[in-house]
């Protein structure tokens, strides 16, 4: 008890000026439990930015129990937003691989890229055969494409097709695509650990989340038991799409005129309608 009392000791006097501080201190304190729980990690910083700066006022006013109160709450707040951003602060430092040197699509080279990619989502919903594809932008994959198989191939429908065929060598797995080439095959990405997709999403699916929790790329998956088309961005995925709606969101991504759909051609691979269900990374199926 005597050790309580002494350690009370250290407390600044009980006023009406401290009590008014602890008041507005436990309200901003409120206001950032309230958006670490709902809101966009803009806002959770723009509250920590807040109490950082109502911290030097109470320094420079000489609030003493304003001060104590953030000198001690301001650690936590820290590891707080390292443990609760972690994957928006993996996708930064991941950013930082990236090539300063590269160059962007013409919109001409664009148009003909999607189309292929495109018409192979196509035609692969259409047979319900399984897929992934992953989109590179700014950030490297290249750990990701060590994992598969390199192919370094110039990008087409009819190859995309092929390499997600049940019975050929490289259905398992991903392909990573870079601009207009084909960098690698049945590559292993990681799975989401966000404890909302566990139960809603199969392997295949929460692998393409994942991907976009770690980096800054796009991915597209086809479930084999469906043919739904899923579009995954930033670690949200949007299921269950149409080749239009697919379509439409590729050109506001990566900043292109909307890329346009057209029916798969005739002169491509025969597909049969009945398939074994292939092996997938890590688990199940989508």
């Amino acid at each position: 008890m005597a050790l309580m009392l002494q350690s009370l000791g250290f407390l600044p006097s009980l006023t009406v000026t401290a009590v008014v501080e602890g008041l507005i201190l436990a309200f901003l304190i409120y206001q950032v439990v309230l958006l670490i729980r709902g809101a966009q990690a803009t806002h959770f910083l723009a509250w920590v930015t807040l109490l950082a700066a109502f911290y030097f006022v109470a320094q420079w006013g000489g609030f003493a129990t304003a001060e104590w109160l953030l000198a001690n709450v301001f650690p936590y707040l820290v590891l707080a937003t390292i443990i609760i951003f972690q994957t928006e602060i993996r996708r930064g430092l991941s950013k930082l691989a990236r090539n300063p040197f590269r160059t962007r699509f013409s919109s001409f080279e664009a148009r003909h890229v999607f189309e292929d990619i495109l018409l192979a989502i196509s035609r692969l919903s259409s047979q319900k055969i399984g897929a992934l594809v992953v989109l590179e932008r700014e950030s490297a994959l290249r750990t990701y494409t060590e994992s598969g198989i390199p192919l370094e191939a110039r990008l087409s429908y009819d190859l995309l097709v092929t390499v997600f065929q049940p019975r050929a060598p490289l259905h398992d797995g991903a392909v990573i695509i870079r601009r207009n080439k084909i960098i690698a095959a049945a590559c292993f990405l990681p799975l989401s650990v966000n404890p909302i997709w566990g139960t809603q999403l199969g392997t295949r699916h929460r692998a393409a989340v994942g991907i976009t929790e770690e980096t800054d790329a796009v991915a597209i998956a086809v479930s084999e038991e469906t043919g739904a088309v899923s579009l995954a961005v930033s670690g949200s995925i949007e299921l269950d799409i149409s080749i239009e709606r697919l379509a439409e969101r590729l050109g506001k991504i990566f900043g292109y005129p909307r890329p346009p759909s057209a029916p798969v051609p005739s002169h491509t691979i025969p597909i049969e309608e009945s398939q074994p269900a292939g092996r997938i990374p890590r688990g199940g199926t989508a």
